[in-house]
């Protein structure tokens, strides 16, 4: 059921919820609870898209959650992205510093309501990073925001970086 419903996504976020474009997040292998959280905040109006939230407004509570399921059991594919060795060098400590592990787990793939950041697009982490840091970017729990206060914009980068390159399988 998740499968045909998720037919009016893949325009954006790409086959099998893999995507191709840059500035849109992979939801394939994303963590069930987080892309049902995060539609449901699109639905309520607290996380504001042009193309998401006229999309997630008219869906039910079990339309978020077969969306969640087919996208969550899809694999995430490799990622595109070549992290520069210079960054790839420092990030991991920053993940540290920044708590991106404690949260996000050791291998950034997410849990819960939390989202994998492995493998995700470049440009769409650099947004959302971003957006926490200038408090435009919806938060639940305000750990985002909190975390990205700190982030200069060059640790953005370094961490942005990083991340897309990483494994997400």
């Amino acid at each position: 059921m998740g499968r045909q419903k998720a037919q009016v996504c893949l325009a954006c976020h790409g086959p099998a919820g893999n995507s191709t474009n840059p500035v849109m997040p992979s939801l394939a292998g994303q963590p069930a609870q987080f892309i049902a959280t995060e539609l449901y905040q699109f639905h309520e109006g607290n996380r504001k898209d042009p193309q998401m939230t006229p999309i997630a407004a008219n869906l039910s509570n079990a339309d978020m959650n077969d969306l969640a399921a087919y996208f969550s059991a899809q694999k995430s594919a490799p990622p595109l992205h070549i992290t520069d060795p210079a960054n790839a060098a420092v990030a991991p400590k920053l993940a540290q510093q920044f708590n991106c592990v404690q949260c996000h787990g050791s291998a950034l793939l997410g849990q819960q309501h939390i989202p994998r950041l492995a493998g995700q697009q470049y440009e769409y982490l650099k947004t959302q990073l971003h957006g926490f840091k200038a408090q435009t970017r919806a938060d639940i729990d305000g750990n985002m925001t909190m975390a990205a206060q700190a982030l200069t914009d060059k640790e953005i980068d370094i961490l942005a970086d990083y991340l897309a390159g990483l494994g997400a399988s």
